[in-house]
């Protein structure tokens, strides 16, 4: 006998969906079509994260849309799916897969909402009610192994930032291999953290250090950076040149990546601010840091061992923002700047010359922000 076709797809076909937001779309067609009267389905993920706890995928039926929920681990839990499903119509709901110990929470969520047409708790009848369960439970396996990829998804991310990890994940495995790319570099660390850390306790410390990178990483994300590693209390980041609006225009997108580490910067050092206030109001000594942005190409790929590789940047741009960084202290500036950031943007920079960097050939033009 065949079988509907949401069943059949769930069989044949829903292991190889790309994503959950295509599989619950997918999923949410066809029941339609199969005369389901649904007005929308959500899928929720348990995810292994230092932040999210969850991630929640929810369909519209009226527009075929999904948009995505985060939930987060330091929220107070919550079942963003079902509250959303509620406002649509009656709810029907299932954790899919055999509870396994403690675990019950973790398995995957699938849920519809009925079309709320004043029948009520009845808009799901015994065949809907029953098809519904079918999908559940063809859906395990599907699930365990989007589910799978999704864990890994999120392990990489933590690890190795959300452009990396899709690297990686499409298969750039190889060591040397890798991509030469234009971005804006910032390199940023705490002032004299090595005698901090000698008269602070060490959960102290860590509190301390986790504070700062929360500031600086937290700034480079929302301007659409990527911090590539934490060396000790340093930090690389990067912000790549992506394509601009303008085809070919790539004097655009140097500037708008430039921009965008100068955002991150400012926003830095106002978040430092307010940490200082903070630890001040505690009797704690401020965090002073040094940060350092330049503009050029680097090779983004990996490199390492035969069996451990790091995904990463290196090249004479990497090299440079990392001497300019150290001048940050002898010239008492927070922020060094160097020239080739400059001459990418219409910020207004105060020049302090220019300065011979160990290592480096040719003498840096330096600027900082007016109000460093």
């Amino acid at each position: 006998m065949d079988l509907p076709s949401p069943l059949a797809w769930l069989v044949d076909e829903a292991g190889a969906s790309p994503g959950p937001e295509r599989f619950l779309a997918e999923l949410g067609r066809r029941l339609l079509a199969d005369g389901l009267p649904i007005s929308g389905g959500a899928l929720t993920l348990s995810v292994p994260h230092p932040i999210i706890a969850r991630r929640t995928w929810l369909w519209r039926a009226e527009t075929g849309a999904v948009i995505e929920a985060l939930a987060f681990a330091a929220a107070p839990q919550s079942e963003a799916g079902r509250e959303w499903l509620a406002g649509l119509g009656p709810v029907w709901e299932d954790r899919i897969g055999l509870a396994q110990d403690n675990q019950i929470s973790d398995r995957p969520v699938l849920g519809w909402a009925g079309i709320a047409n004043g029948a009520g708790a009845g808009a799901f009848g015994p065949a809907e009610a029953g098809l519904l369960r079918e999908v559940a439970r063809f859906a395990g396996a599907p699930l365990a192994a989007l589910a799978a990829r999704e864990a890994k998804a999120a392990l990489l991310e933590a690890y190795l930032g959300r452009r990396s990890a899709a690297r990686v994940q499409a298969g750039a495995l190889a060591r040397g291999t890798g991509e030469t790319i234009r971005a804006a570099l910032l390199c940023a660390d705490l002032r004299d953290f090595t005698a901090l850390s000698e008269v602070t306790e060490p959960h102290v410390m860590i509190t301390a250090l986790d504070a700062w990178f929360d500031r600086v990483a937290g700034a480079v994300h929302a301007f659409g950076g990527e911090v590539l590693k934490f060396i000790g209390d340093g930090v690389l980041a990067i912000f790549p040149v992506t394509a601009t609006s303008s085809e070919g225009d790539a004097a655009r997108g140097d500037c708008e990546a430039c921009e965008a580490a100068l955002r991150a910067v400012a926003a830095s050092r106002a978040g430092m601010a307010h940490l200082d206030q903070v630890r001040h109001a505690q009797g704690l000594a401020p965090l002073p840091f040094g940060a350092a942005l330049h503009f050029g190409e680097i090779l983004w790929g990996n490199i390492g061992a035969a069996d451990r590789l790091d995904f990463t940047a290196i090249g004479p741009a990497v090299n440079l923002v990392s001497r300019l960084e150290g001048l940050c202290k002898p010239l008492g500036r927070s922020v060094l700047i160097s020239g080739a950031v400059a001459a990418n943007t219409a910020t207004a920079l105060m020049p302090l010359g220019e300065h011979s960097l160990r290592g480096i050939a040719d003498p840096c033009a330096v600027f900082t922000l007016p109000e460093d």
